[in-house]
This record gives structure tokens, C-alpha cells and sequence, in this order.
């Protein structure tokens, strides 16, 4: 009996998950005014009328650069919790708790270093 609970659990959560935004999206749908125009379809940027194609293409740079971000603030979010309870942790754990954030962070800076070596932090 305790595992067909956990399941009713869980699909009663999933179907939750999955009516909420329905009946929210099409609740919003039925009371908004609908009201088309050719001003309202046009891209807004700034109030300032869009010109010229909108096909831009972008360095890749700019995605690398955006990808080392996310990889380093990840780190971060992974590094200050530990920190925090690392006296709490070393004195259960001992040695092992270092060994094993230093390991990540090794792994961390190999693949920074793998991305200087191939000059992808060098803006020409």
C-alpha cells in the first residue's frame, strides 16, 4: 500500500504540474481584450520602429565567453555551501571532504585551461 501512495503521490503532482499553467494560460485567454492591429504585430524595440533584416549573426565568442560564465558561476553555487559546512563535514568525514572539492575544481581548471590554450579567451 505505501508504494501505490507514492505513485498517486507523484501523478497527482505531475497532473497538477500540468493543469495549473493549462488553466492559467487559457483562463488569461478568455479574459484579455482581443483587439489586432498592424501597429500591435510589429516587433518593439525601445519605441523605436524595427528596420533592416533581423538575421544578425553573432561571433561566437560571445557564446563561449556567455558558456565559461555559467560554468564558473555553477562552481561557485557548488563551492559556497561547501565551504560553509566544511568544519561540520571534516570533522565527520575528515580528509576526504578537501580531497574531493579540490578534485572538482582540479577538473574545473583543466577545462579552463583547455579553452586558453585554444584561444578562445583572446579577443582579436
Amino acid at each position: 500500500m505505501d508504494y501505490a501512495q507514492n505513485y498517486i503521490t507523484v501523478t497527482a503532482f505531475i497532473l497538477l504540474g500540468l493543469a495549473l499553467p493549462a488553466v492559467a494560460l487559457t483562463l488569461g485567454r478568455m479574459l484579455r481584450p482581443y483587439s489586432p492591429s498592424a501597429d500591435k504585430m510589429i516587433s518593439y524595440e525601445s519605441g523605436v520602429d524595427p528596420t533592416g533584416d533581423s538575421w544578425i549573426q553573432f561571433n561566437v565568442r560571445y557564446y563561449l565567453f556567455a558558456l565559461l560564465f555559467v560554468i564558473f558561476d555553477v562552481e561557485i553555487v557548488f563551492l559556497y555551501p561547501w565551504a560553509v559546512a566544511y568544519d561540520s563535514l571534516r570533522a565527520d568525514v575528515g580528509l576526504f571532504v578537501l580531497v574531493e572539492m579540490l578534485i572538482f575544481v582540479f577538473f574545473l581548471l583543466i577545462g579552463l585551461f583547455y579553452a586558453w590554450k585554444k584561444k578562445v579567451l583572446e579577443w582579436s
